[in-house]
């Protein structure tokens, strides 16, 4: 059978396997050894721990349970809700302010805690009532929840950017700067969208009041002292310290990037004990469940999609397919189109992990053979891996709204996060026409360490 053959039987079954409902970690997991079966040699089960093993002995993959351990400690406290109440305290006389400190809160809490579903969970469980009571729309609120979740996958310390860094076999500190300069760009541009939706639903509850209807709370205006702006501070404070301390000892070459995680977990702990008493046994107990959960699920994907990439190259599939791309002979432009179009089709079924695992042996060498940075395209590929979080039919953050605001109908949520896609693909265009943007912080951390 010719390499095409298996390769295209290699994604059907893939495919198949996908649609029948089984997890993701065994769905590749089966794929694999079927075909290791099927194509290879019978002494090649042999050594399938062993191969498991090898690809996961990587030292910055020690970093992703200690993140998440961090990312935990701090989504289990009231850490979100505070945070939340010092943005809007402080925001609250900017048009949209509300939205925005929704925004802002999630790109901080994201930055915290690592994780676009725990960001979702720990604003939303605050923001989203608070939002609605004001008068926004539930789909509005919804949405700047949804779309301000993904941003735990983009800004530092993202495990996604983690796993792009093991399979490109980039620097990790590069791309968690890089993340950096986008994530900003998308903060605003979620901010800007949220004074533009606000004015819109404040001029038609105006006009509704003007016509003898009832008053919105939208038009109500809230006041705060600056004693109650400052009185907000003190348990926030301790967080953005911790995270400031997290990328200083990180950039700064004073940890490596698992002692660094290491660190943040622990210190993670410290505060939430400190801060809010949360160090009893009983306290401490649904953190490191839910760590070890979260952690054992993420690294049994982990370990099945590095073997089904491992089978993918061995039959020859990953490299086949990576010379009919370059024998395509596409323009640079036209190929990378071409490879976030399949990486926003992969959205609809995977999750960033998977995508990342499976598709860089095909898509990164022809990428790199057409001039492409690849720490760039690693902050691309993860803001298009973004739009599939909360594009449907199964974009994580959606059903994460849902679950935490379940009177809001699930039509409602997709239509309030659609805006925020086309404001991904957006960011996506202005980082093409200027890659500065991603590169600039790298590339100054490497001129000053010459």
């Amino acid at each position: 059978m010719s390499t095409a053959a298996i390769g295209f039987l290699y994604a059907g079954a893939t495919l198949g396997a996908m649609l029948s409902g089984i997890p993701i970690a065994f769905a590749l997991g089966f794929v694999a050894l079927a075909f290791m079966v099927a194509f290879m040699p019978g002494a090649s089960l042999d050594t399938v721990a062993q191969n498991v093993y090898e690809e996961m002995a990587s030292i910055t993959l020690l970093s992703i349970p200690l993140f998440i351990l961090k990312g935990a400690a701090i989504g289990r406290s009231k850490a979100g809700q505070d945070l939340y109440s010092a943005m809007h305290a402080w925001m609250h006389r900017i048009p949209g302010g509300l939205g925005i400190a929704n925004v802002f809160a999630c790109a901080l809490f994201a930055a915290m805690a690592g994780s676009s579903p725990a960001t979702c969970s720990a604003i939303g469980s605050a923001g989203i009532p608070e939002m609605r009571k004001r008068g926004y729309s539930p789909g509005f609120a919804a949405g700047i929840i949804a779309a301000g979740g993904t941003l735990g996958i983009l800004l530092p310390p993202s495990i996604t950017m983690i796993l792009y860094a093991v399979a490109a076999e980039q620097s990790l500190g590069r791309l968690f700067l890089a993340g950096i300069g986008p994530g900003l760009l998308l903060v605003s541009l979620f901010a800007a969208w949220s004074i533009v939706r606000f004015r819109s639903e404040y001029a038609a509850a105006k006009a509704v009041m003007e016509r003898g209807g009832p008053a919105s709370p939208i038009l109500a205006d809230d006041q705060y002292s600056m004693a109650q702006r400052f009185s907000t501070l003190p348990r926030v404070l301790p967080f953005v310290i911790l995270l400031t301390g997290v990328m200083v000892a990180l950039y700064g070459g004073y940890a490596t990037p698992s002692e660094t995680a290491g660190l943040g977990g622990l210190m993670a702990l410290a505060l939430i004990a400190a801060i809010y008493g949360v160090w009893r046994f009983r306290d401490v107990t649904p953190i490191l469940t839910a760590t070890l959960r979260e952690s054992t699920m993420l690294m049994l994907i982990i370990g099945m999609s590095l073997l089904y990439a491992y089978v993918m190259s061995y039959l020859h599939i990953s490299q086949s397919a990576a010379a009919a791309i370059v024998a395509m002979q596409l323009s640079p432009w036209l190929l990378l189109v071409t490879i976030l179009a399949l990486v926003i089709a992969l959205g609809f079924f995977l999750p960033p992990v998977s995508i990342i695992l499976m598709t860089a042996p095909i898509i990164l060498p022809p990428l790199k053979a057409a001039g492409f940075d690849l720490v760039w395209f690693g902050v691309v590929m993860t803001i298009t891996m973004e739009m599939g979080l909360i594009h449907p039919p199964v974009g994580l953050n959606i059903f994460v709204i849902k679950n935490i605001a379940p009177d809001i109908p699930l039509s409602n949520i997709i239509w309030g996060t659609l805006p925020f896609v086309i404001l991904m693909a957006v960011a996506i265009l202005i980082l093409c026409l200027v890659p500065g943007i991603a590169l600039w912080l790298p590339d100054l951390l490497l001129a000053t360490t010459r």
